[in-house]
């Protein structure tokens, strides 16, 4: 991606490029682009176009080629970053870009020329941008419909046109809202960088002798994952709604627990959580409540839990590592309501009275060999404490 002169792509044709069928998507995010009218426009795509220019933060008035110029860049290189953001495709002659896509386009490619990021970085942060906006618009949007279904007994389609209507009430809140937990989460991260530079380092080798098969890796890490005990058959006896509140509370409770106990929530799949702590007792700590809290729900199953001390690589939002591979072989070992730790991680808890540790019946793991399991118990103290 070149950012300081203008490249060959500024020519009519692209070389490099197959031509591109132009189309009437808007970006992700955005609404459809409105058809010029044949007539007066109705109720509803009056109300669609005005949410449009106040979420676009303008009318459309320019075209790819346009907003590419307008940064100093080509267009290849300005496609690059679109695509990173989720946008489709837009041919040369779609008028579907706005002033602020160029004032957007200018500050990714500003952060470049200053050196503040590289090309390479600059496309990462921009696609995790993308992804992690996409999902969360998805998500906020069923959220809000299933909230008007239920509430005003309407049905889902009803509900989805009558948002239009009602979104305008809710974008500024909405959006002040990303920005402060934006804010409030970079902190946390700072947080844990200067835990880990100040104190976690000694932490970091607990139990270990320096020639693990991922001792290559970065990042020393309690990874745990929560597997939901009979989730498939359950699913297939509930209806849609049943369903949609049995994934949420799950979703929720294990959320909760994870933020109580300093920990993250790193991705869930289905009826399975993944987490991250930073300390052996931290994972520890997490993985109990876990199983307690879900043996004790009087409407979820119990779960199966498995934690692992190990290190791990970190990219793109998700983690990598036998690290991970282990702490998920382990969980489908682990009897309903309980924990697993391996070996490695039972050294690393073996001084704490705050644990109680049960070496159970060896077996062979795939990709690990013969492994031997140790069950994960309470010992003194009460645990995390949940309000």
């Amino acid at each position: 991606m070149s950012v300081d002169e203008q490249e060959p792509e500024y020519m009519d044709h692209e070389p490099d490029a197959v031509p591109e069928p132009s189309v009437d998507q808007a970006p992700t995010g955005v609404l459809p682009v409105v058809s010029p009218p044949t007539g007066a426009l109705s109720a509803e795509r009056l109300a669609i176009k005005a949410l449009e220019t106040r979420l676009l933060g303008g009318e459309r008035k320019l075209r790819r080629r346009e907003v590419a110029a307008g940064a100093g860049v080509s267009l290849l290189s300005a496609r690059k970053l679109w695509r990173a953001l989720g946008f489709p495709n837009f041919g040369d002659q779609d008028v579907a870009f706005t002033e602020r896509d160029l004032a957007a386009l200018s500050t990714i490619l500003d952060l470049v020329r200053a050196g503040k990021l590289t090309e390479e970085a600059a496309i990462s942060v921009t696609r995790a941008i993308g992804q992690m906006t996409d999902r969360m618009v998805v998500w906020q949007v069923e959220a809000l419909i299933e909230d008007m279904v239920v509430q005003q007994g309407i049905p889902d389609a009803v509900a989805r046109k009558q948002l239009v209507n009602e979104l305008p009430n809710l974008v500024d809140a909405m959006e002040e809202i990303l920005l402060y937990s934006w804010r409030r989460q970079m902190n946390a991260g700072v947080q844990r960088l200067a835990v880990r530079a100040e104190a976690g380092l000694q932490a970091s080798e607990a139990g270990r002798e320096g020639d693990e098969d991922d001792a290559p890796l970065p990042l020393a890490r309690a990874v745990g994952f929560a597997d939901l005990v009979s989730y498939t058959s359950l699913s297939r006896r509930m209806n849609e709604k049943t369903l949609a509140q049995l994934v949420q509370r799950f979703e929720n409770k294990c959320a909760e627990i994870i933020s109580i106990g300093g920990g993250r929530l790193v991705k869930t799949v289905g009826d399975e959580v993944l987490y991250i702590a930073e300390t052996p007792a931290a994972g520890a700590e997490i993985s109990l409540a876990l199983a307690q809290a879900f043996t004790e729900d009087e409407i979820l199953p119990e779960a199966r839990v498995a934690m692992v001390w190990g290190r791990i690589l970190s990219r793109l939002g998700d983690i990598y590592g036998p690290t991970v591979n282990l702490a998920a072989r382990l969980t489908a070992l682990a009897e309903p309501g309980t924990v697993l730790v391996d070996e490695m991680t039972a050294a690393a808890l073996g001084q704490d009275e705050r644990f109680v540790l049960v070496p159970q019946t060896a077996e062979n793991v795939r990709g690990f060999g013969e492994i031997l399991p140790v069950r994960l118990a309470r010992g003194l103290g009460k645990g995390l404490v949940l309000d």
